[in-house]
């Protein structure tokens, strides 16, 4: 049966490490919602964007058309029997419910891990990913708060649906 593996929570939270090193090792399609965003903007994946929190690529517009890409994309891997790491912040209800809503039309079976960390290793991993030329995400200090306030927590999961992992350690040990 074909999984759907969501790897969300805030900037640097650690959720792209091991949604990427998941995938790589069970051979999974991964979608990460920042190489969509870019791509749908005709950028390379690398190039920074200064945009704000709902603004530029970062605008509802935008991430709703990223969000729905990414879902496309699953279903349309689901139903060729493929299974899917997805990783971005899934930060609204509504887009853990189109994936949810995916699991109904397909019969995936999806699993959700909220990664979560201290806002003091957040600051340390974003201060890291600023000096990286190849980092994808544009996430900064100022954006993670923001994100921070406006995240909707995941209680329309059940429990059976849901882990919730520390990410503190380095990813060898998770």
């Amino acid at each position: 049966m074909p999984e759907i593996l969501v790897f969300f929570g805030l900037i640097a939270s650690g959720k792209s490490t091991l949604a990427e090193a998941v995938a790589r090792r069970e051979g999974m399609l991964y979608l990460n919602t920042d190489r969509v965003r870019k791509e749908l903007a005709g950028i390379d994946a690398t190039e920074r964007r200064p945009d704000a929190l709902g603004q530029g690529i970062y605008s509802p517009e935008y991430t709703e058309r990223t969000y729905r890409t990414m879902l496309d994309t699953t279903t349309e891997q689901v139903r060729q029997g493929g299974s899917v790491v997805l990783d971005g912040s899934y930060s609204r209800r509504k887009d853990r419910e189109g994936v949810l809503d995916c699991d109904r039309q397909t019969g995936a079976a999806v699993f959700f891990i909220l990664c979560a960390c201290s806002d003091q290793e957040v600051r340390r991993r974003l201060e890291i990913r600023a000096r990286d030329p190849l980092a994808v995400s544009d996430g900064r200090w100022d954006i993670y708060h923001r994100q921070k306030e406006s995240f909707e927590q995941p209680d329309e999961l059940e429990d059976s649906q849901l882990l919730i992992l520390n990410t503190e350690a380095e990813p060898d040990f998770l």
